[in-house]
């Protein structure tokens, strides 16, 4: 079992890094939530891009679009996809693909014949066999489409998945921060991407529910979508 360290890493956020400490904590499952274009994957994204112009391995499982749409999706920002492609260090896996049936299901069909357990194990088992030090997974929905006890399923994946040496974060689409669910309970850190209709027009904004280890305040941040990706403003709030 993976022993998470005390060393943190920055997430490429520009001022995300200043509401927790300098960065996250190597080796440990966070959880990124929000409504649907609130920026997930986009922070997700930088994330991993940060740590592959680092030198670093990064992973990225998706069962929503492919590699080249990714890229294609990020390439109007500047933070640096298109050179951390260019240089081989995000390997990029669709839960629809043969590779991924080939290495995650040993199977070459798609009817959930893995177990939860089983899943999680190979996810960890090819990001240690592959030294990768950065995962992201988009997202929780994977479950509810490969398995039918989504209950019981999300404990088990979740208990089995934090065993990675690597960095983890893992997207869940959902719109109440204060709807609480398994991940959000197992996770290591949650932090909460806001998108609603404010007094001033249309808000954007994050928000650090829990972060294990690190003082935290949990005060909504303004979030700015701009050419290097999104933005956090650490010294102004917003009023959900």
């Amino acid at each position: 079992m993976a022993t998470a360290s005390q060393r943190r890493v920055e997430t490429g956020v520009r001022g995300f890094d200043r509401l927790v400490e300098g960065g996250l904590f190597e080796g440990r499952l966070y959880v990124v939530s929000g409504p649907p274009g609130s920026g997930k994957t986009t922070f997700s994204t930088q994330f991993l891009v940060k740590g592959a112009l680092e030198g670093k391995t990064c992973f990225f499982l998706s069962m929503h679009e492919t590699k080249e749409e990714l890229v294609n999706d990020m390439s109007s920002y500047d933070f640096g996809l298109d050179r951390a492609n260019k240089r081989g260090r995000i390997e990029f896996l669709n839960v629809f693909s043969e590779e991924a049936k080939r290495v995650l299901f040993r199977s070459s069909n798609t009817t959930g014949q893995s177990s939860p357990d089983a899943l999680a194990k190979r996810i960890v088992s090819f990001a240690d066999s592959h030294d990768v030090d950065r995962v992201v997974i988009d997202s929780m929905m994977l479950l509810e489409h490969f398995f039918n006890d989504a209950e019981e399923d999300i404990s088990r994946f979740l208990t089995r998945l934090k065993q990675a040496s690597a960095t983890v974060l893992l997207i869940s689409e959902m719109t109440d921060p204060s709807a609480y669910t398994k991940e959000h309970y197992l996770g290591h850190g949650v932090i909460f991407l806001h998108n609603y209709l404010g007094t001033a027009g249309m808000q954007r904004g994050i928000q650090i529910v829990k972060m294990r280890g690190t003082g935290i305040d949990c005060d909504i941040r303004p979030v700015e979508f701009t050419d290097n990706g999104i933005e956090v403003d650490p010294d102004a709030k917003l009023e959900a």
